[in-house]
């Protein structure tokens, strides 16, 4: 009968955070894989721990993990720990597990401390929803991705990072984020623990002038939706409504369909949409060529709060005619507004 790999969380700083379950399974199970077993000889020997170890760390996760899983699949009891917090998250296990499943190996993991939900907890900032990436990709092109799927991120964002690191990730952020706020946390469950809760430029000049010490984790405040939405709805109305229209309808959309998502892109009801493009159409009709030639007088009494949208209709109207001496030309018109009785007369003259 196959044995069972476990997965069991360590301190990330605090010895007292060791778990009761924790203790007892690494004395119980036969092998113990340790991302460095020179550091975790201290933890095993402060529990009174004689389970024997040996290494299993990101440089030998493949050729050592199927050697695991042939003992694993002899009966033997294996627990994977690391040098801190559960393993799996940013640190060896992952891989292992696959293989497990793949081998039909069980596996059961033995909570405890994780940095990423130990900051989380205590940045001040939303906890509901939240993205775990981890460290920055060291390749270019990757952190690059990265850094653009968190431009629109809306949860809260958890990321790790080195002391040596920090002060040019966090102006990698703040050229990518901007203002977002962001909490710093350090040394989480040890003597110097700090949570610094500020925005993302003022970290940058916070720790340009106070050298960070100690394994950092990020917190960082997700993209507001109501700010996108703002944004996405300027863009539209850079555009005429007719514009916003006719980009709908190029796609294939029909008019019912296309007017519906113009409201929606802009903010608007669907009947404002209809109300504006009806009094465009009356406003274009009511000025037409005489068949003289001899110039053209049009008036139209329209609503006062009306006002605004047909004189911008009439002053960017340009008019195709026949002069009296035969020569076809275009001619631009004056408006002339009068207000009277809460209504605006327009005249239209060449």
């Amino acid at each position: 009968m196959a044995g069972i790999l476990y997965l069991v969380a360590t301190p990330i700083g605090n010895l007292e955070d060791m778990t009761f379950r924790a203790v007892r399974v690494l004395k119980e199970v036969d092998l113990i894989a340790a991302e460095d077993t020179r550091n975790s000889i201290k933890l095993l020997n402060h529990f009174e721990i004689q389970t024997p170890m040996t290494s299993y760390h990101e440089f030998n996760k493949y050729e050592k993990g199927k050697k695991l899983v042939e003992k694993l699949l002899d009966g033997m009891n294996i627990a994977v720990i690391t040098d801190a917090g559960t393993p799996g998250i940013s640190d060896p296990g992952e891989e292992l597990v696959k293989m497990c499943y793949e081998a039909g190996v069980r596996v059961s993991s033995v909570p405890g401390p994780a940095a990423c939900v130990t900051a989380l907890t205590m940045s001040g900032l939303g906890t509901r929803r939240f993205a775990f990436e981890a460290f920055l990709p060291p390749d270019k092109k990757e952190r690059e991705a990265v850094l653009t799927e968190l431009e629109t991120e809306t949860r809260t964002i958890v990321m790790y990072e080195a002391p040596h690191r920090l002060v040019k990730t966090l102006k990698l952020l703040a050229e990518r984020l901007g203002e977002r706020r962001i909490t710093v946390c350090r040394e989480l469950t040890k003597k110097h623990e700090t949570a610094f809760l500020t925005t993302i430029p003022e970290a940058v000049a916070y720790y340009e002038a106070n050298d960070p010490k100690g394994e950092c984790v990020l917190v960082i405040e997700g993209r507001s939706r109501e700010e996108m939405r703002q944004e996405e709805q300027a863009r539209w109305e850079e555009m005429s409504i007719e514009e916003h229209m006719e980009h709908y309808l190029a796609q294939g959309m029909n008019r019912k369909d296309a007017m519906k998502q113009t409201a929606k892109d802009r903010g608007m009801q669907k009947r404002e949409v209809y109300n504006y493009l009806e009094k465009d159409k009356r406003v274009k009709s009511c000025i037409r060529r005489k068949d003289s030639g001899a110039g053209i007088i049009s008036r139209l009494n329209v609503p006062a709060d009306a006002a605004l949208l047909y004189s911008a209709v009439f002053f960017n109207l340009s008019i195709s005619h026949e002069n009296n001496a035969g020569i076809q030309g275009e001619s631009f018109f004056r408006v002339i507004c009068h207000i009277q009785d809460g209504y605006t007369e327009f005249f239209v003259d060449a």
